[in-house]
């Protein structure tokens, strides 16, 4: 069982920049890739980034490209995502959440993950 905690959520203006962490338990966590994702009020859980288990492969949507960056530093058990040039639309609950080797699903989607965060609120203001 893996455990995940977010953190660094917070109210900023639009052209801001907040750098969230994800702090996991356990001792397999170097082994998972690690994604982030997010979700809008009335709107379907997205995905946002991801990084593989060595940190060499990252991959974004296409929404964060080149404003937002996943890294990981797995002798803290820890992922995170620098956000920069924030805007409004960026406001959501994010959440990071944990791939397991086993896990064959669409590694964008929410099935590809198989532990979860309870999310950390980012509210951008324009």
């Amino acid at each position: 069982q893996v455990q995940l905690v977010e953190s660094g959520g917070g109210l900023v203006q639009a052209g801001g920049s907040l750098r969230l962490s994800c702090a996991a338990s356990g001792r397999t966590f170097s082994s998972y890739t690690m994604g982030w994702f997010r979700q809008a009020p009335g709107k379907e859980r997205e995905f946002v980034a991801r990084i593989s288990w060595s940190a060499s492969n990252t991959y974004y949507a296409d929404s964060v490209k080149g404003r937002f960056t996943i890294s990981r530093d797995n002798a803290k058990n820890t992922v995170y995502m620098q956000m920069n040039s924030l805007k409004p639309e960026d406001t959501a609950v994010y959440y990071c959440a944990a791939r397991t080797i086993s896990n064959r699903g669409p590694i964008a989607t929410t099935i590809g993950y198989d532990y979860w965060g309870q999310g950390t609120q980012v509210t951008v203001s324009s």
